[in-house]
């Protein structure tokens, strides 16, 4: 695969001025070091610099930092250029002779000390950020008299939980993560969510009682949505040879549809209509979904108070979001109305912006820039024992 990653690499680096490549975990990772191609691996075959992030706000950053580059063989350490110290809160001037004993230790400068920041709410990198994702707390007062509840279904094998990041921050909409069936009771929407194995989260599903608890909703006449692998759930039945082996499983039978996974992805960035609104989205999956009844919705369909689409970031298009939502009040019976200037794609660009302003006024963006214009520095700091296993 680092061939693959490379080529995409230089495809990036032939039509953007900067790219930035962000690691997964840990760069001293030395148990997976021999077949790292997201960290010292990918520097090393690019030829890239690196700085190292410490996250202090969960303690021993200094510990870490210095251990990282201690466990790192000699021509890994070569591509380490410096360090930025993440969520800082307190006294600057208590945590500045770390700093220097830091640079001293490792011959590496400290490139900025970002300081806690909270409720910036970006987007997160996998699912072991989740209970960042979604601000529980921080609801928008509503636009209409009563709110929006929202359960989503935290499936073990998660993906593309941004989906729901535009319900979060609609105005008078609670989005909220659920495992137990009692904690869909006073949903008014539940939503079942993508996954990267659909037949062991539907298992796992069936097996913590959710499955039960959402077909008992849909019967009751309350809203169910489903996108992609949560979508695949609702059908009637999955024939999967490809992803599981688990060849035909019944789904939830929720939906007039009939899944078969093929051994070729789907890759798509679709544009449609629902609602009388535009919805741009993105398709990533395995199953191919057969509809064999059902009202039209997105490419999936609808039946009763049950939607289901394999469509991503649909509810990222502000007018079919509060078309949709509109649809799920009523079916809830709830006074909720969506906020008529609710903007998405404004809304994310704010967080960056934010961001992006903590950057300037905190980190040392000009050492910054000559790493971004000059690459590795051709001048080896000294080497840090013990190195490498």
């Amino acid at each position: 695969l680092l061939e693959r990653a490379l080529a995409c690499l230089a495809d990036l680096r032939s039509r953007f001025e900067v790219v930035v490549c962000e690691g997964a975990g840990s760069p001293a990772e030395i148990n997976l070091r021999d077949r790292d191609i997201a960290n010292m691996g990918l520097a090393r075959a690019a030829d890239l610099p690196v700085v190292v992030v410490g996250d202090i706000d969960r303690g021993g950053v200094f510990a870490s930092m210095y251990g990282t580059l201690a466990l790192l063989s000699a021509e890994d350490q070569r591509h380490v250029a410096g360090w930025i110290v993440n969520k800082f809160r307190g006294d600057g001037r208590l945590l500045q002779p770390g700093l220097e004993m830091l640079e001293s230790l490792t011959f590496r400068q400290v490139m900025g000390v970002l300081p806690m920041l909270s409720g910036l709410r970006l987007d997160a990198e996998d699912s072991l950020d989740l209970d960042g994702a979604v601000d529980h707390g921080a609801v928008a007062a509503p636009y209409g008299a009563e709110i929006l509840r929202v359960a989503v279904v935290r499936l073990p094998r998660l993906s593309n939980f941004t989906d729901l990041d535009a319900l979060a921050q609609e105005p008078g909409v609670l989005v909220r993560w659920a495992s137990r069936p009692e904690e869909l009771a006073d949903a008014d929407l539940v939503v079942l969510p993508g996954t990267r194995a659909t037949v062991a989260d539907l298992a796992w599903l069936r097996e913590r009682g959710l499955a039960a608890a959402v077909t008992r909703r849909a019967e009751a006449g309350l809203p169910v949505l489903g996108v992609c692998g949560g979508f695949q759930m609702l059908s009637r039945l999955i024939v999967d040879e490809v992803e599981s082996g688990a060849g035909a499983v019944p789904g939830l039978g929720l939906l007039p549809v009939r899944v078969e996974f093929a051994r070729e992805k789907t890759l798509g960035r679709p544009v449609g209509e629902a609602y009388g609104e535009r919805v741009a989205a993105y398709e990533i999956h395995h199953g191919v979904v057969s509809l064999e009844g059902g009202e039209p919705f997105l490419d999936g369909c609808r039946a009763g108070s049950v939607w289901g689409t394999t469509w991503h970031g649909a509810l990222e298009n502000d007018g079919f979001r509060r078309a949709f939502l509109r649809q799920v009040a009523a079916l809830a019976g709830r006074d909720f109305a969506p906020a008529p200037g609710s903007c998405f794609a404004a809304a994310r660009e704010r967080r960056l912006d934010r961001l992006g302003d903590l950057i300037e006024e905190h980190a040392d963006t000009d050492a910054l820039w000559r790493l971004i214009e000059g690459g590795v520095p051709r001048q080896a700091a000294p080497f840090v024992p013990p190195g490498a296993p």
